[in-house]
């Protein structure tokens, strides 16, 4: 059974940073795109930004781009979401994903197979 386990969410400035993990196990963690999804109650999860399992290559959403950072250590089976300079439209239930497909599907969250409980990031103005 695999399981997804967020953490590092909390109450920020505007400005600060904060630093997502998402710890899988079940499965061989290495052969996973992982990815990282946002969720507002009664909205759609909007995608963040993703990494593929072998190469390493990412994907950002246009509203992350140069101020957020997906990596990931397969020897921890740990996946990384650094957020700097954040905002307070930054808010929101962040969710880590974990599935076998990186290209045109990567961004949307039905593509993927396993999803955590989701961590709580709040940024005040």
């Amino acid at each position: 059974q695999v399981q997804l386990v967020e953490s590092g969410g909390g109450l920020v400035q505007a400005g600060d940073s904060l630093s997502l993990s998402c710890a899988v196990s079940g499965r061989t963690f290495s052969t996973f795109t992982m990815a990282w999804f946002r969720r507002t109650p009664g909205e759609e999860r909007k995608f963040i930004a993703a990494i593929s399992w072998g190469s390493g290559n990412t994907h950002y959403a246009d509203s992350v781009k140069g101020r957020f950072t997906i990596s990931r250590d397969n020897a921890k089976n740990t996946v990384y979401l650094q957020m700097n300079r954040l905002k307070p439209e930054d808010t929101d239930v962040y969710y880590c994903f974990a599935g076998f497909d990186f290209g045109a599907n990567t961004y949307y969250s039905g593509t993927y197979d396993y999803w955590g409980q989701g961590t709580q990031v709040t940024v005040s103005s």
